[in-house]
């Protein structure tokens, strides 16, 4: 029961850190994006930021809508990635204890 548990806490983990690291790519290619620094007609371009645009989008929208006007600045990664921290401390703190995995 313990290896299993710890198994599914280690993937659970581990899946949030593939996330932030897709998150942090996301914003690296808009901003090349914007900058016009990539070229946004080359069809393998324009499938990675759509796929890294329809992986964080849906999870980053409903912050935006919580969060003021800042007038261009999105800081919407930002707090996501912080609320991501947040989960995987409590997940190593305090639930996976609860089932007797040390993380």
């Amino acid at each position: 029961m313990e290896k299993t548990m710890y198994a599914l806490f280690a993937t659970i983990d581990l899946a949030l850190q593939i996330y932030i690291w897709i998150l942090v790519a996301s914003a690296i290619f808009s901003w090349l994006f914007a900058f016009n620094v990539i070229n946004s007609n080359n069809q393998f371009v324009n499938q990675v930021g759509m796929f890294l645009y329809n992986v964080t989008e849906p999870v980053l929208r409903p912050i935006r809508r919580l969060l003021p006007n800042l007038g261009g600045i999105d800081i919407s990664p930002i707090i996501l990635l912080l609320i991501i921290f947040f989960i995987r401390m409590l997940l190593a703190t305090t639930v996976a204890p609860l089932f007797g995995v040390r993380m």
